[in-house]
This record gives C-alpha cells, structure tokens and sequence, in this order.
C-alpha cells in the first residue's frame, strides 16, 4: 500500500519544470515539488476555485457530477482516454499526462463549501472517471479522506473506480460512510499477463495486487464491480485470456463485471500507436482499419466481442456489470436486463 511512501528530500522548484512557458500562468498555481520518489514526475500544486464537476447532458456516462482531485495521471497507462484533457493545461497528452500532476490542495474546502449550498440536490458523484483519485500520489496528499467525510457528511451517494491499491488506507472510512449514502466501490483489471501489464500501464499495481485489493473491498462489506477494460483487439481479447480473468475476478469475491473495447480518442490515439509502432508493429495497420471510423472499434468487432463475453461473464457469475453507487450490504439485487450486462 502507497500510504508510507517517505518524500524527505522534496525539491520545490521556483521555475516550473525546465523552461516550460505554460506554468507561470497556471491558475492557482502555489508551488511546483519534485520527490525522490517519483523520478521525473513534478506536482504542481494549485487551488482549485471547484470541486463538483457537472458532466455535459450529452453524455452518454450515468452520472452527473464527478470530482477529479488529480489532473494526470502517475498510472502512465498508454490507452488513457483522459490524456488530451491535460492539453488544456497547456501540457502534452503523452508524456506530460504521465509526469506532471495536477493536485488541487484545496479541493476539500472548496468541496465542503459547495455542498452546503442550498442548491445542492445531492445527486450521486463519480470519482475516477478521468484520472485516478487513488494514484500513488494520494499516499502524500491524503485528499480523498476529507472528500469521503465531506460526501457522507452531506447525503451525498458516491462511487469510486480505481486501479490504485492506495484505496485499502481508506477500507474503515469508506465502510463507517456507506451507513450514511449508498456507496459504490469498483476495481479496473484489463489484464492478467504481467510483461504485458508491465509495459501497456507501468505505473499501475500488479495484476494481483488489485485482485487482492477486490478481495478487500468485499471482506469490508461491499459489493465489488470490476472494470475490464480496455479490451485489447488481437492483445487481450482472446476467449482464453478473458476466461482466465473473469474466473480470476469471480475467485476474488467480486460481484459483477463489465467489459468495454478499447476506445482511442484524440491524443490518446496518436499515443497508444506510437507505443504499438514500438512494442506490437504487425498490429498497426489491423488496428487502423479497426479504428478507421473513429474513436471506437468497428461495429462488427464489438459485436462478436460481446458474443464471445456474454457467456463468460454467466459461466463466472459476474453478468450484474459495474453500477453506480450502491449500499454494501449483502443485500440480493435484481439483475439489469440482458444488453446491459456488457457495454462495448
């Protein structure tokens, strides 16, 4: 777990990082640290003027609001479809999103301040839908803890969706503010090959350490969904490789699980095939008629994907899918209808 690291030997650098003209002007901006620890990564640490963040009424995503603590992400994961967000901050979607790190210090006043507001209709808030509340940073920061009480303290529902390990720190707190709001605790896993995971998202805990993080969460009383995604074409999507993950994800405890194809947006795109140029160069071309359309894979490729999970996901007990947040109580819930098992 991330919460011991030691940052002794913190360096606060008056320049930004290197000559980059964009940091002067970040807004918010107090100080840039660099840490022993996270070599080459540099936190940049600003106020934020918001917390609550309202997602468009286009979108397709099932909530309304979300709370991103993080910009960037530590994670470094090569098909982040979060990365073209940091282009707004004047950074770049590749290497940028990996090493320089937005945290919003403040976040927790500035939350609790907006929670009061008479307006405030308690509707359930996503973390984790951009960048990961939970990335090895939070072991330093300790921002998730004050947003967690400002949330149940509120009535407000919640849920989490993680890659990091870092989250079991906060099992207790979660638990005693799941008595208040429903809460929704989920993991990400979209593979078990370890070279593989090694080199597609290097930041991110083992395969096994976030099995045994949904091991956790369920012996504290939740109900745990588990994210597959992304499915790799010609990668990770293989019958095989997805039934050993599935049984592995149903032997951990986990309550349901949902798959999504993977899906390259701008900035990730030009990303994610830069490092299949590097590390998989006969799958470039299938992958650029697969995504010949844009962003997501070929009607006909999510449609034989789901063919070949559906069954899997009933041979492993796992076809409830990843909802939003839910008490986590031993409670038997109704299953959702047939096509909202898996999302593609």
């Amino acid at each position: 777990m991330a919460s011991g690291f030691r940052w002794s030997g913190q360096q606060v650098l008056d320049d930004g990082v290197g000559a980059a003209p964009a940091l002067p002007g970040m807004r918010g901006l107090l100080r840039s640290v660099r840490t022993p620890e996270f070599a080459g990564t540099v936190f940049h640490e600003v106020e934020a003027k918001s917390a609550l963040n309202r997602v468009p009424g286009s979108s397709p995503m099932p909530f309304t609001w979300t709370i991103n603590p993080y910009r960037g992400c530590s994670h470094a994961c090569t098909y982040c479809f979060a990365r073209n967000s940091h282009t707004y901050l004047d950074f770049d979607a590749g290497a940028d999103f990996d090493r320089q790190i937005v945290v919003k210090v403040n976040i927790v006043r500035v939350l609790e301040r907006e929670l009061r507001s008479p307006r405030w209709g308690r509707e359930p808030v996503a973390m984790g839908t951009n960048t990961d509340p939970y990335q090895r940073a939070e072991g330093r920061y300790r921002l998730m803890p004050g947003i967690v009480a400002a949330l149940a303290r509120s009535g407000t529902p919640f849920s989490v969706l993680t890659k990091g390990t870092v989250l079991a720190r906060d099992l207790p707190q979660l638990a005693a503010a799941a008595a208040d709001v429903p809460v929704s605790l989920g993991v990400s896993l979209a593979l078990l090959d370890r070279p593989l995971q090694a080199r597609l998202e290097p930041g991110t805990p083992s395969p096994a350490a976030r099995l045994e993080l949904v091991r956790r969460i369920v012996d504290a009383g939740f109900d745990c969904g588990v994210m597959v995604a992304p499915v790799l074409p010609m990668l990770t999507d293989s019958a095989e490789a997805l039934d050993d993950l599935l049984a592995e994800i149903s032997a951990a405890g986990a309550s349901g699980a949902t798959v999504l194809a993977l899906h390259l947006r701008p900035g990730t795109r030009e990303w994610f095939m830069a490092w299949l140029g590097r590390e998989h160069p006969g799958l470039v071309g299938p992958y650029q008629r697969l995504y010949r359309r844009g962003s997501y894979a070929d009607p006909e490729y999510r449609r034989a994907l789901a063919e070949r999970v559906r069954p899997l996901l009933a041979r492993h007990g796992l076809d409830r899918g990843v909802g939003m947040p839910r008490t986590p109580a031993r409670e038997a819930a109704p299953a959702p209808p047939a096509e909202q098992l898996t999302l593609l």
